[in-house]
């Protein structure tokens, strides 16, 4: 179990454990919501949530479709570029 002290200015330090799990960088915005027993921290989503309806053919007619061949062929170039940076 990890502990920290809350400052005079309120502010709390996350151990490097966690936020190294967690992939929190600094700048990171956390939503802080009071459960009852304490504070859960989470990462704010980097868009407003939106429905199904509302996005819904906004790119229609703008993207041409890809056909399977040409998927394919990207994708094999993607995972031969990320083989050659993994040396």
């Amino acid at each position: 179990m990890e502990t920290t002290k809350l400052s005079s200015k309120g502010q709390v330090i996350i151990p490097k454990a966690f936020r190294s799990a967690l992939h929190w960088e600094p700048g990171l915005e956390l939503i802080v919501i009071d459960t009852g027993d304490g504070l859960l921290l989470k990462p704010k989503a980097p868009f407003a949530p939106t429905e199904l309806a509302e996005v819904f053919g906004m790119f229609k007619g703008k993207v041409t479709p890809k056909t399977d061949e040409e998927i394919e062929a990207a994708l094999a170039q993607d995972l031969r570029r990320r083989w050659r940076g993994s040396n």
